[in-house]
């Protein structure tokens, strides 16, 4: 699987990366066909508290899904995303065998 990271008006650190691929490709365990990954990371008003914000867009074979959350830190941001996506991914593979 392919994970693209984008930060928006900042450079992610390598840290930050490492733990963003490292959540994603737990994702495999719920649905191993996931064929690529988009993580976009951006800072909203600077000032303000809850404002880093994470959105993952999955591309599955028939679709995509998509999870977007606003947190104190991008970890935690990604990790509300993450579970989101768990949620999704477990209902599209529950559709896929029915059909």
């Amino acid at each position: 699987m392919e994970v693209n990271v984008k930060a928006v008006h900042f450079v992610a650190s390598k840290q930050l990366e490492d733990f963003i691929e490292k959540k994603i490709t737990k994702l495999n365990q719920f649905f191993d066909a996931i064929i690529s990954c988009e993580v976009a990371l951006k800072v909203e008003k600077p000032e303000a508290t809850k404002n880093k914000n994470a959105a993952i867009k999955l591309t599955v074979p028939s679709g995509e899904l998509f999870a977007e959350k606003t947190a104190d830190t991008f970890e935690e941001a990604i990790d509300q995303c993450c579970g989101a996506l768990e949620k999704q991914l477990m209902k599209f593979k529950e559709k896929t065998r029915t059909k």
